[in-house]
């Protein structure tokens, strides 16, 4: 005897809300109205950031810290695989979908990033290694075009070129004032910058590629970079040093490296979330405030000379900042003035170029 099967109808009404539901680590503030969720995003990117800048400074400004950074750093890694495995047990389980080859690269430049900017401040104020960090446009748009084959804007160069004016300008600023700048900084610096650049855009590549998550990147990503700095650090000796400095003081030095760790990790997953809600400029032009915020009170508590260069300076790179992320709503816009200009250069080459092709020709006829 055939058997009649109910046949169960499923309407999306809505209700399920898993596909648009907004975390902060394991915060859910879903059921917020959206400026609240806004409030809350710039809440933590303040705070964290804020604070992740003073255990920074309060941990590298010391010259005595230059030959045992690595071990900071990797404390600091541990810490952060720590955390982002903690928090995919309480959300998405981590998956590896990319290829461990391309995890591996990560991790080296991850380990280049981190490490190169942390010993940067043992050579120049913070707020130099702030202005420095804010200007990764410029290598990534290098490596984009090199890698990712894209192309760019006349704002995006133009932006280009401020931000190198604004950058040499707040450099000269920091060389003429401050008693601890070391041109070697400016190097080391720059070399983060170059790793930054090139990991921004294996990152964009792996996860659209392979759909991976941002827990799963990080977790994969500071892991394998654990293993590449215990290698180091032990068949260098820096891990014993390291260790033997650390316990000269060792409540306070792994307390400040726990809390930069905590902050710096909280901080990337509210820009996260801010990024989702509200899209990518109103997130950037949140962290460019927090960045202000920092360089200000780095001033304040950490007391270093100031001269009005700086604000200038500054201000040319926020400008800079702005006109790279105005170009991304007017990709192909370009001033009246310098298109006009560009069309009547075209059309005097174009009739200059016509007037001696005549006069070519006339030539060779008469000979």
């Amino acid at each position: 005897m055939k058997t009649m099967k109910d046949t169960v109808i499923k309407v999306d009404d809505g209700s399920d809300q898993s596909r648009d539901t907004i975390n902060i680590l394991c915060f859910d503030i879903t059921s917020f109205s959206h400026l609240t969720q806004f409030l809350v995003c710039c809440f933590f990117v303040f705070l964290c950031y804020l604070a992740y800048g003073c255990f920074l400074e309060e941990i590298f400004s010391n010259p005595e810290v230059k030959p045992v950074s690595l071990y900071i750093t990797l404390i600091q890694f541990l810490i952060t695989t720590g955390l982002s495995y903690v928090e995919s047990m309480f959300r998405i389980p981590i998956k590896r979908k990319v290829p461990i080859k391309t995890y591996a690269l990560l991790a080296a430049l991850t380990l280049g990033t981190m490490s190169l900017s942390n010993l940067a401040l043992s050579y120049l104020n913070y707020p130099t290694q702030l202005i420095f960090k804010s200007c990764k446009l410029i290598p990534v748009m290098a490596g984009s075009i090199i890698i990712l084959g894209k192309r760019y804007g006349f704002l995006d160069y133009l932006a280009a070129v401020v931000m190198c004016i604004g950058l040499t300008m707040f450099t000269l600023a920091d060389s003429q004032t401050s008693p601890s700048f070391d041109s070697f900084g400016v190097v080391v610096i720059s070399l983060a910058l170059f790793c930054d650049a090139i990991i921004g855009n294996v990152q964009e590549k792996a996860m659209k590629q392979f759909q991976a998550t941002n827990n799963e990147v990080v977790f994969f990503s500071y892991a394998i970079a654990c293993g590449y700095l215990i290698v180091i650090t032990f068949s260098t000796g820096i891990m014993m040093d390291g260790y033997y400095y650390c316990s000269k003081n060792m409540i306070k030095m792994y307390t400040n490296i726990f809390l930069l760790s905590v902050s710096g990790y909280i901080g990337l997953q509210a820009v996260l979330t801010l990024v989702r809600i509200c899209g990518a400029t109103v997130a950037v032009t949140v962290t460019t405030m927090r960045k202000v915020f920092s360089i200000v009170i780095s001033f304040l508590l950490f007391s270093k000379p100031f001269v009005f260069q700086y604000v200038w300076s500054g201000m040319l790179v926020a400008l800079a900042i702005f006109l790279n992320h105005y170009s991304k709503k007017n990709p192909n816009y370009v001033p009246p003035g310098i298109s006009y200009s560009w069309y009547f250069l075209k059309r005097f080459y174009a009739s200059e170029y016509r007037y001696l092709r005549i006069k070519s020709k006339m030539y060779a006829d008469t000979v």
